[in-house]
């Protein structure tokens, strides 16, 4: 599969990148003519006004000086929120008018974002910036769309300042130096640089550590420790991969998203960078959620107008400290915001002091996934691969032989034959991935299954 394409050409260089200056258009330059840079395939910029970056330096306040809340208990924000977006957002008006109580309001989820996404847009949110996002993170492999903003976007590094707060470290920014790289291990993503105006005119990579992404042998790790990025932003895949390179850099800490982070990885992630491996809990619907304590005790909260509960089976608010299911209002996101959001992830919510801390955390763990010469394979590429197929869901297995079982869903009538092109282009589709390995493809009845992948092999 080639990589991605269509990068947005409709807009204008005023337009992405509004308030760039000489120094960062320097930066900039010197990032895409570096002898050993990848081979871009993606042109970002901010495309931050005055306003949406006075909007960011008001929510990195906000965030700074936050207070948190107690389990069970709403911040006073919470019941003006509920009765606005009840009123102006779709989705949620449908639901009915605004109750007394957070409690009484119904919870929404991913099978409701998937099936009517620009509904969860407020009436009277402009459109002129609308950005929309994909995720691959739905646990039957459809895909959803995010609508967001400039705003809710630069508001990442909000958030990755505020998890380097738990640890006493610092996001600087500033002229001249590469703040953020995002690191990837897939067989095709987004590659591009750009220029952070939040985090005065410092530069934002996202690198892809495939080879066949770059230019010459080694052009990453050269790359890389010419750039000498200021923290490190990944999944443990990825992480994992970096960790055999023979880079030099050593940021302040690296930022694992996307996945758990297993102990035995952040373990030796921290010995091989001599820096924090921090674990970053969110997902494409709400940003950055938490991140782990230093102590490894919790995920501490890290949106100031993000209220967490925790709900039972029947959607009724756990008591402090007990386990359930973690469940989201509010957000930075104006484009989307989330009324007891229901996210499939498990957790307690406990109060230490003002901060909120989730203990025992359950994400979304790594599923170690392997090409028949024992390469790593993310699963963000297997559901690339397969999402463009007309299947309604899937999930895949992987056996210790490194055989692949597959359940397709096209839709349809329950245990419906499937067709036989179908799966012949799954196959292939899996056999251009995996390799050389065997792949059973069955029919998947029933419910949607909570996990999409899962495997045999042993993570590493």
């Amino acid at each position: 599969m080639s990589a991605p394409t269509g990068p947005d050409t409709a807009l204008t260089e005023a337009q992405r990148r509004p308030l760039i200056d000489a120094d960062g258009r320097r930066l900039l330059q010197s990032l895409l003519e570096h002898d050993h840079a990848p081979r871009y395939n993606h042109t970002c910029g901010d495309r931050l006004t005055a306003a949406g970056l006075a909007e960011v330096r008001d929510l990195d306040a906000r965030t700074r000086a936050a207070t948190g809340f107690r389990p069970n208990e709403p911040p006073a924000w919470v019941t003006p929120f509920v009765a606005r977006v009840m009123a102006t957002v779709p989705a949620y008006r449908r639901l009915g008018p605004a109750p007394a109580r957070l409690e009484d309001v119904p919870t929404t989820g991913r099978a409701e974002l998937i099936a009517d996404p620009y509904s969860f847009v407020p009436d009277d949110h402009p459109l002129d910036d609308l950005v929309v996002f994909t995720t691959t993170g739905t646990t039957d492999g459809r895909l959803a769309y995010i609508p967001s903003t400039p705003v809710a976007t630069a508001a990442y590094a909000v958030m990755l300042r505020a998890a380097l707060r738990l640890h006493g470290l610092t996001l600087d920014g500033g002229p001249g130096r590469a703040a953020v790289a995002q690191i990837c291990w897939q067989r095709s993503t987004y590659t591009y640089a750009s220029v952070s105006t939040f985090l005065d005119q410092a530069a934002l990579v996202k690198l892809n550590l495939n080879p066949t992404e770059w230019r010459r042998p080694d052009d990453e790790v050269a790359f890389l420790d010419a750039i000498d990025p200021e923290v490190l932003t990944g999944d443990p895949v990825a992480f994992a991969r970096l960790a055999d390179l023979p880079v030099a850099i050593r940021p302040k800490a690296l930022l694992s998203t996307a996945m758990a982070l297993l102990p035995g990885l952040r373990d030796t992630l921290q010995e091989r960078f001599g820096c924090p491996a921090i674990d970053v809990y969110g997902m494409n619907e709400a940003g950055p959620v938490a991140a782990a304590l230093a102590d490894g005790s919790g995920h501490a909260l890290l949106q100031p107008e993000l209220y967490v509960e925790i709900l039972d089976a029947d959607g009724r608010p756990c008591a402090p400290g007990e386990r359930g299911e973690i469940t989201l209002t509010g957000g930075f996101n104006s484009a989307f915001p989330l009324l007891r959001y229901r996210t499939g992830d498990h957790a307690a919510l406990e109060a230490r002091g003002s901060l909120p801390v989730l203990v025992g955390l359950e994400g979304r763990a790594p599923v170690p996934l392997q090409s028949a010469d024992g390469r790593a394979v993310n699963t963000i590429d297997v559901t690339v691969a397969l999402r463009r197929l007309p299947l309604a869901r899937f999930t895949v297995h992987q056996r210790a032989d490194r055989g692949l079982e597959v359940g397709l869903d096209p839709g349809g009538a329950a245990g419906a034959v499937l067709d036989p092109a179908l799966v012949a282009a799954v196959e292939s589709a899996l056999t251009e991935l995996f390799g050389a390995v065997p792949v059973a493809v069955a029919p998947l009845a029933g419910a949607p299954e909570r996990v999409t992948y899962s495997s045999a092999l042993t993570p590493t």
